[in-house]
């Protein structure tokens, strides 16, 4: 049996080239897409591992502190903007929920249960506790989720790349001035307290949000100026690459192949009602084309905030809709499931 470093760090091996590979072939947010591929073809061999929680609380850390270092005082002053983009957030969620749960519903017959778990964009971790505490179709659900991600994380950046002017200096260096030592070891470590606070207060992605709260507080008051170095920065993108990577290791191939035209239908369906709520926050609100389509796209929180900076666009922006849309679905849903109607439907 391979050493569990070992296997670790051949993994991130893996992704690293994947992500190497992906950056040769100019395919943008190379270090995110490329590891996440590398390793959903690493686990599909039979390879993958889990990755070690310290390992990914460190990538998560350091791709906070990133985060927090690209928001600019032009970001914080937009955030005037954010409630009527938020409002139209609650509806493109509502939307999405309903139309992907009435398409599998009605065309692949599943109960009300399965398909609005399935259908409910990001929150994966409370969606999957509500399925288990109420007997529902997890793998199916697991897969129909899984499936919008891994989708999200391959095509979202091309369709940004096509339809917006992106900036991936941060990501290079260039042009940016680079922290030193002291100052990103300060960023770090103020991030791992406000981490471990969010930690034990339960918070979603806590060293990403901890961090990336920290790193910007840091930089608007100006005591820390400087990003942190993009290799250590690069190596970062992979490992959560690798953390999001991994959970399609644990699907079942065989229930894939089965589930995958309602997979991809209720993409399709959920998809078309978030990038029509995105369009109308571009038009009505002046907001950024790139930055609505990743703000709006349902995705998981650590996922789309870390595409956010490597496409260069306004993480602030993207940061706070995929929070609030986190935090509004870890409230509805107590509820949403306190209906008796809801209850073993069919």
């Amino acid at each position: 049996m391979t050493h569990p470093f070992i296997a670790q760090s051949l993994q991130v091996a893996v992704a690293l080239t994947g992500g190497i590979v992906f950056h040769l072939l100019g395919i943008p947010a190379a270090w995110l897409s490329g590891a996440v591929v590398a390793t959903v073809i690493w686990g599909a061999l039979g390879k993958g591992v889990r990755l070690a929680p310290p390992l990914a609380a460190t990538a998560m850390l350091i791709s906070g502190v990133t985060l927090g270092a690209s928001i600019t005082p032009e970001a914080m002053a937009a955030i005037a903007t954010y409630p009527l983009s938020l409002v139209l957030l609650a509806l493109a969620a509502t939307g999405v929920t309903a139309g992907s749960a009435l398409f599998l519903m009605r065309v692949h017959a599943w109960n009300r249960d399965d398909a609005i778990l399935a259908s409910i964009p990001g929150a994966l971790s409370a969606v999957l506790a509500v399925a288990v505490s109420r007997d529902a179709g997890v793998a199916r659900i697991a897969v129909v989720q899984s499936f919008r991600l891994l989708v999200l994380i391959a095509v979202l950046p091309f369709v940004v790349s096509l339809t917006s002017e992106t900036d991936s200096r941060r990501l290079a260096g260039d042009g940016i001035e680079i922290a030193s030592p002291l100052a990103f070891a300060g960023m770090v470590l103020a991030g791992l307290a406000v981490g471990l606070l969010f930690e034990r207060l339960r918070v979603a992605a806590p060293f990403l949000l901890g961090a990336t709260a920290a790193s910007a507080t840091l930089h608007v008051t100006d005591l820390t100026p400087g990003a942190a170095p993009p290799i250590i920065a690069t190596i970062a993108f992979v490992v959560v690459g690798v953390f999001i990577g991994e959970r399609f290791g644990t699907l079942d191939r065989t229930a894939l192949r089965k589930l995958a035209p309602a997979a991809i239908g209720s993409f399709a369906v959920g998809m078309g009602i978030a990038m029509s709520c995105a369009l109308l926050a571009v038009i009505l609100l002046g907001v950024g084309l790139g930055e609505a389509l990743v703000a709006f796209a349902p995705g998981g929180v650590e996922a789309m905030m870390v595409l956010a900076l490597v496409l260069g666009l306004d993480p602030l922006y993207v940061g706070v809709h995929h929070v609030v849309r986190f935090l509004g679905i870890g409230f509805v849903l107590p509820f949403i499931f306190r209906n008796p109607k809801l209850r073993g439907a069919k």
